[in-house]
């Protein structure tokens, strides 16, 4: 007999499980912190850049900065969760959320607003590691993959959230720029608006049980043993903590045997592709479209009220693609979706250089005459469609599964920083390439997005289907079947 919350097969193992789902909903609160707090600069750009007379430049590093935070704060979270545990880490996250948003609203000068973006970065690097490994920790195996979901769809949410409080704000006071309540400008409140999600996290955090594979690991195993039988009554307990006792073990010895060096450049093939692949995915650009595009499309026509408007949309069409490309990974495979991916992306953002192209200068303004301003409009959100089915979400699943066990947690780390320092890039130098040429900012971006398609089709290995240990077959060392060959033995 099982608890009233809980459906079994018929093996016993619980199948639906609404206490572990409310779990990993509340963990997946730090993704949405994540998407919100990196977002949030979107509707605020163009008001900040007049409020401190800042040039180009300067306004693409007060955006991207958080990134550099954002880097720290992923590399430092993992150790951090592993020494003291997941909870004081998304506590701590919640408090540095909170801290940012208030610091950031009352920002008095540029250097003060780019402090507290970065401390919000911190959060965010936080946040990028502390939930999804806490979703799967606390998440029964049949389920793992569906909850650990969680974490990308709780991002775009974040997203959507913060671009339409943006909106709210900006049109509720007349412009992102002018005074709303107790004399602030609407940006400011923009920021403070991420008080109440990081104050929410942050007190969920203090009920949530600590993680069973944290206590397992801090030797507290009736503690593990507790939370597994509230969790998952009738689920195998014994088994669950000798699988993770095991696991443990792998663990460490991998720690101490892993070696990411190899021939190609220093590191092993599978290493580089990965890095490659989380380049990839920023280099195309993506970013700019949820930090940038309240400011891009003022600058061909559109009204600041419009603009944020649009801006909504494009965060909603994000959440809705990505519980697409959730429903099909298991179904068609990887490199299926990443190929049909890249060819949307790189026809969608040619169309968009294209346009842009066509812009003309009207009082000092850019405007996208006729028909260039819809066609630009609907090749934007099918860059977002194109992209939120297939390189967002698909990228971090396979660099899940593509790495072998005995170097997983290193090679993944390199990749996520890539990633994130190419995001900054991206990010940091899209105002004064857009201020020099917008066609050909584009269409470097689409450029990336068709060598991306190649670089699929040349050295992405598929992992659908495969088990994690499977990984080890992926790109062997060049030569390896013939040096294999000669050392067996004579028959």
């Amino acid at each position: 007999m099982t608890d009233s919350t809980t459906s079994t097969t018929d093996r016993g193992i619980p199948s639906t499980n609404r206490k572990v789902i409310a779990l990993a909903i509340a963990g997946a609160l730090g993704g949405f912190l994540f998407g919100f707090d990196s977002s949030v600069i979107n509707g605020a750009v163009n008001a900040v850049q007049q409020e401190f007379g800042l040039n180009a430049t300067l306004t693409g590093f007060a955006v991207a900065c958080a990134l550099l935070g954002a880097a720290a704060g992923a590399f430092f979270g993992g150790r951090f969760a592993d020494r003291y545990g997941r909870i004081p880490m998304m506590v701590l996250g919640g408090v540095v959320f909170l801290v940012s948003s208030i610091g950031s609203g009352f920002a008095f000068g540029v250097v003060d607003l780019i402090i507290w973006r970065v401390v919000g970065g911190l959060g965010i690097g936080l946040a990028s590691v502390v939930a999804p490994a806490y979703i799967a920790e606390i998440s029964p195996r049949q389920m793992r993959g569906r909850l650990g979901s969680l974490q990308q769809l709780a991002i775009t949410l974040g997203i959507f959230t913060a671009l339409l409080s943006d909106a709210l704000f900006a049109e509720s006071a007349g412009g992102a720029g002018s005074e709303f309540w107790f004399g602030l400008e609407a940006w400011r409140w923009m920021f403070l608006a991420g008080a109440v999600p990081a104050i929410v996290y942050g007190g969920i955090a203090f009920i949530l049980p600590e993680s069973p594979r944290f206590l397992i690991l801090k030797d507290k195993e009736a503690d593990a043993r507790a939370v597994f039988t509230r969790l998952w009554p009738s689920g195998d307990v014994d088994r669950e903590i000798r699988d993770m006792r095991r696991s443990i073990e792998v663990d460490a010895r991998s720690q101490k045997s892993g070696s990411l060096r190899g021939s190609t450049f220093g590191l092993k093939p599978i290493v580089w592709v990965g890095i490659i692949l989380s380049v990839f995915q920023q280099f195309v650009g993506i970013n700019v479209i949820f930090y940038y595009s309240t400011t891009l499309w003022e600058a061909v026509g559109f009204e600041e009220s419009n603009s944020l408007t649009i801006s909504v949309i494009t965060s909603v069409t994000n959440i809705l693609v990505t519980l697409v490309a959730i429903a099909l990974v298991d179904r068609i495979g990887r490199r299926p979706i990443l190929l049909t991916g890249s060819i949307g992306m790189t026809v969608s953002l040619a169309t968009m250089a294209i346009a842009f192209s066509q812009s003309v200068t009207v009082g000092g303004e850019l405007s996208l005459p006729g028909a260039w301003a819809p066609i630009a409009l609907v090749a934007a959100n099918l860059f977002v469609i194109s992209f939120g089915a297939s390189w967002g979400p698909v990228v971090w699943v396979l660099l899940g599964e593509m790495f072998p066990n005995s170097i997983r947690a290193k090679a993944l780390g390199l990749a996520a920083a890539a990633q994130w320092i190419a995001n900054f890039l991206i990010t940091v130098s899209f105002p004064p390439m857009a201020d020099a040429s917008l066609p050909i900012t584009y269409g470097l971006y689409a450029l990336f997005a068709g060598l991306s398609f190649w670089f699929v089709l040349r050295k992405v290995p598929e992992t659908n289907g495969m088990s994690l240990e499977e990984a080890d077959t992926l790109l062997p060392p060049k030569n390896s079947a013939k040096k294999a060959t000669a050392a067996a033995p004579a028959r």
